[in-house]
């Protein structure tokens, strides 16, 4: 009887709640995130007691909006197993590009302010568009690696941008632009969070129920087997990259409009945070996994941080050392998970 009782017993333990193999198939789905997360609110919320404030809350999910953008474009891109360095450039290009249109536009159409814009805008997203062609053609045509042509692309359009300013920000922008697009509310919603907002939804929709977001899984799962599936590899990679560019350019357009004038030094940083923005929400470095609502949160997290650090008075320059120490962390402890998910 004993026996039998101790016999049940081990039985019940063994399919009862294990809390490290919870914490295991956690890890395997959803990556480090939800573990630096935990993390982060724990020890910013003992360093200060405004951190979990609902107005400091309502702020880094404004502030995370420009950042989400750029990041579900670089999804795309790391997807394909790749990557883009250039994100930072399309950004400033694209301030720079729209503030000078409008500001040329609005001698030419003085009275008619939202052709001014929209010309602006156009203008913006079209210098954006040239960095994806180039990347793109580039990478899926000629076979150039991703780190070679990003580069060597973020390197043009940064050149370009300085030549076109000379270094000086571009102002004297419609009112109406700024006021719309950066400060703007539509049923008491920030614009810019609406724009996110819809972005989200329109590439979890593309990853999850279009036939593009499969092909894009395929080709970064297996570029040889999905060329032989009848997938066409290069159009897929040149979508992807061309994608990532107008997405990082919207960024640019409401950066732009937050601040209310063209600045080559916009998106600086922004390539470094959307690609540990997408590792620390699990997005595979060799590419075929990743998802969009883990980006949304992954982008979400490192601006938490950015903020807790302001919070905690860390110095700009040591808060680069900590999200450059987060993302080779971040990288180390993705490649731990990769060969966990092989041995499965």
């Amino acid at each position: 009887m004993t026996g039998r009782t101790e016999t049940i017993q081990d039985t019940g333990i063994r399919s009862g709640f294990s809390p490290l193999l919870f914490v295991r198939q956690v890890f395997l789905r959803a990556g480090v995130l939800p573990f630096f997360l935990l993390i982060a609110i724990v020890v910013f919320a003992f360093a200060s007691a405004q951190f979990l404030t609902v107005q400091n809350l309502t702020n880094v999910a404004r502030q995370s909006v420009y950042l989400v953008l750029v990041s579900l474009g670089q999804m795309l891109v790391l997807i394909t197993g790749g990557f883009d360095l250039s994100v930072g450039t399309a950004i400033a290009l694209t301030s720079v590009v729209s503030a000078s249109a409008m500001v040329a536009a609005a001698t030419m159409f003085p009275d008619a302010v939202w052709l001014v814009i929209a010309l602006g805008l156009l203008a913006g997203f079209a210098a954006a568009l040239v960095i994806g062609l180039l990347n793109g053609i580039g990478i899926s045509v000629f076979g150039v690696s991703p780190f070679i042509m990003t580069l060597g692309v973020q390197s043009i359009g940064a050149g370009t941008a300085l030549f076109l300013t000379g270094g000086v920000p571009i102002g004297n922008l419609p009112y109406e632009f700024s006021d719309f697009f950066g400060f703007g509310r539509i049923l008491g919603i920030p614009v810019p969070v609406l724009i996110a907002l819809m972005a989200i939804v329109v590439m979890w929709l593309v990853m999850n129920r279009l036939r593009i977001g499969a092909q894009v899984y395929a080709v970064g799962g297996n570029i040889k087997a999905a060329h032989l599936s009848g997938i066409n590899t290069k159009v897929t990679l040149f979508i992807a990259y061309v994608v990532c560019a107008l997405l990082a350019s919207l960024a640019g357009i409401l950066l732009t409009a937050r601040v209310e004038s063209g600045e080559t030094n916009l998106g600086g940083t922004v390539a470094l945070e959307s690609i540990a923005a997408c590792v620390i929400a699990g997005v595979s470095l060799r590419g075929g996994i990743g998802r969009v609502e883990n980006v949304v949160l992954g982008a979400f997290f490192i601006v938490l941080v950015q903020n807790g650090m302001n919070v905690m008075q860390i110095g700009s320059y040591m808060q680069m050392v900590l999200l450059g120490s987060l993302l080779v962390l971040a990288v180390i402890i993705d490649q731990m998970r990769y060969k966990m998910i092989l041995r499965r």
